[in-house]
């Protein structure tokens, strides 16, 4: 399974790095929206699609923008590196495992430690980023917080994003 999890992050890092690779260091870098590349990963819910728009997610610090349809879940999970969500449009509800949920909407910010149960609800139409301080893992948690797999933890999760098959 931590293979599969590597391989599928390979395969981010390829997608979501070509624009940014094309560009010199010398350049100041820049992600335009309309242009944004957005994938769906086999270990996220397919209701939500993101993109790398700086830095590497594979080996460490980056920036992601992630995109949700309403009414996506990203079940209860944890990650090794520190996460910082900032909110740019839409409503969400964002839920710590040690208590405490907090609604969302353009503008919010909530910091999520490495390692600490959360999940996250898109209630209309989200698009947020997300600053990781570290490469990017995922571990999906059931209610008693005991890691499970992927696949149990996905079956429950909202339809895909749009123009996006099941």
């Amino acid at each position: 399974m931590r293979f599969a999890r590597r391989g599928t992050f390979v395969l981010l890092l390829l997608a979501c790095s070509i624009t940014l690779a094309a560009q010199s260091s010398e350049q100041m870098p820049y992600a335009a929206m309309a242009t944004t590349k957005f994938i769906t990963l086999p270990m996220l819910p397919a209701c939500m699609t993101l993109s790398a728009q700086h830095g590497d997610p594979m080996k460490g610090a980056a920036v992601l923008l992630v995109k949700f349809t309403s009414g996506c879940v990203v079940p209860w999970h944890w990650h090794t590196a520190n996460e910082n969500l900032l909110m740019v449009s839409g409503k969400g509800k964002a839920e710590m495992k040690s208590g405490g949920a907090h609604a969302m909407t353009a503008g919010d910010y909530i910091f999520l430690p490495g390692k600490m149960g959360h999940q996250f609800t898109c209630i209309s139409s989200c698009v947020l980023f997300d600053v990781t301080d570290g490469a990017f893992d995922i571990h999906y948690i059931n209610a008693e917080g005991n890691e499970i797999p992927v696949e149990q933890a996905l079956k429950t999760t909202a339809k895909p994003a749009a123009g996006k098959k099941p």
